[in-house]
């Protein structure tokens, strides 16, 4: 018997299927499509491990449906075209495309009137937020179903399946219920990655029994559940800035060592420096200089010692007063720019043309610089910047603001300069 554990566990009825009862409960809306013989196209989407491929094959399998596998990563137009030609000939042909997010533009435009048309019935698989990566075309032909991550309960059952099914163990090894609690919280929802810890120790016991030590052998870290290229990367660095901006430093380190795991500095580098001008910004802008400062550390040192100087300055963005009026200001100009963008006036052109002498920007009269209206008539006086009064340096510019303020502007450049 050479196939993995997790292969031959592998369910091949729903009733096998550990977890996900929000859809094969009861009231469940795939196990009413199995009760009812009816079928639709659909995605499933979830982290890795949690069962979307065994799903959508059971589910054919339930309803007594042929089915195809195709990877749209490594599969050709060829391979589609030869499924398709099937389906002519074996009504209600199930497509299950794993990665279905990873399409590309000539596969779509096959795939797409075999779906619309009923010919195949689509079930696509990925690990991404059909939301953002599949294509709206795809994702109005189908409906879209959350597979979640299993919780350490449904990971324990399935182990224990595992050990006494005469598919998995057949009852050669026993385990301890603390080597059990290790493996199931290390999977971190990935059932596969749990029967692959299990059958390792299983294959290194001696005494017949798996127990903590052996299990810390060979699973000394997590299943951290994301890579870069996954929706667990993305909700990790969102995490993470909405850490900070919420001050919430205990939680901030915490997402930052996710991202330490997953070995992802160009995030790190690129959300803190965001975060740096966009969340704190006026409030504690001394502490952009000290973000880029430690960011610099960290790269030219590299990690594990690089966390040392992150951790320094996620505690002195979080802890820092936090104001969001730079980039509201900047935001407010841009609507009004697509509103109505408008020219520059004559006076502040690099080279204005049949301009008159006393009408002309005064490079020499800096005394009349903070008089000069700046902005084009038809919103002279508009204020994008609105201070926030978070912290003393953005009070001591808001100070020199209303100051400012009270100076009257004016585009007659002519009369300024006979003051």
């Amino acid at each position: 018997m050479n196939e993995p554990l997790a292969f031959r566990m592998r369910p091949t009825t729903i009733d096998e299927i550990v977890g996900q009862q929000h859809l094969l409960g009861k009231n469940g809306v795939i196990r009413r499509c199995i009760e009812q013989k009816r079928l639709f196209s659909m995605i499933f989407y979830g982290p890795p491990g949690c069962g979307k491929t065994t799903l959508a094959m059971v589910l054919a399998n339930e309803l007594q449906l042929p089915y195809r596998l195709f990877n749209a990563v490594t599969g050709n137009k060829k391979e589609l075209e030869i499924i398709f030609n099937e389906a002519k000939f074996s009504p209600g042909l199930v497509v299950i495309i794993d990665e279905v997010h990873r399409l590309n533009k000539d596969k779509q435009d096959l795939l797409l009137p075999h779906v619309e048309n009923g010919l195949i019935t689509l079930i696509g698989a990925t690990t991404s937020n059909p939301l953002f990566a599949i294509n709206p075309a795809i994702r109005s032909r189908t409906h879209l179903f959350e597979i979640k991550s299993n919780t350490a309960e449904d990971i324990s059952a399935a182990l224990m399946n595992a050990i006494h099914s005469p598919k998995g163990l057949n009852d050669s090894v026993t385990i301890t219920d603390p080597a059990l609690t290790i493996i199931a919280r290390h999977a971190n929802g990935d059932i596969r990655y749990a029967l692959n810890i299990l059958e390792i120790c299983a294959l290194a016991c001696e005494t017949g029994e798996i127990n903590e030590a052996l299990v810390g052998q060979y699973s000394q870290f997590p299943n951290m559940g994301f890579d870069k290229g996954d929706d667990g990367h993305y909700d990790a660095v969102s995490a993470f800035q909405k850490a900070i901006r919420g001050s919430d430093v205990d939680a901030a380190l915490y997402y930052l060592g996710r991202l330490i795991m997953a070995g992802d500095m160009d995030s790190i580098e690129r959300r803190l420096l965001v975060i740096a001008y966009e969340d704190i910004g006026l409030g504690n802008p001394a502490a952009v200089a000290r973000v880029i400062n430690a960011i610099d550390a960290a790269k030219r040192v590299g990690f594990p010692e690089g966390r040392i100087p992150l951790s320094v300055a996620i505690i002195d963005l979080c802890l820092s007063p936090k104001s969001k009026s730079a980039e509201a200001a900047i935001d407010q100009v841009m609507s009004e720019l697509e509103r109505q963008p408008l020219p520059v006036p004559d006076y502040l052109k690099f080279t204005p043309v049949n301009l008159a002498a006393d009408k002309k920007y005064p490079y020499d009269r800096p005394d009349l610089w903070n008089r000069i209206q700046y902005l084009p008539d038809k919103i002279a006086g508009m204020q994008f910047y609105h201070p926030q009064l978070s912290g003393t340096y953005e009070q001591t510019l808001a100070n020199n603001y209303e100051k400012l303020k009270k100076q009257p502007r004016s585009n007659r450049l002519d009369l300024l300069k006979k003051k």
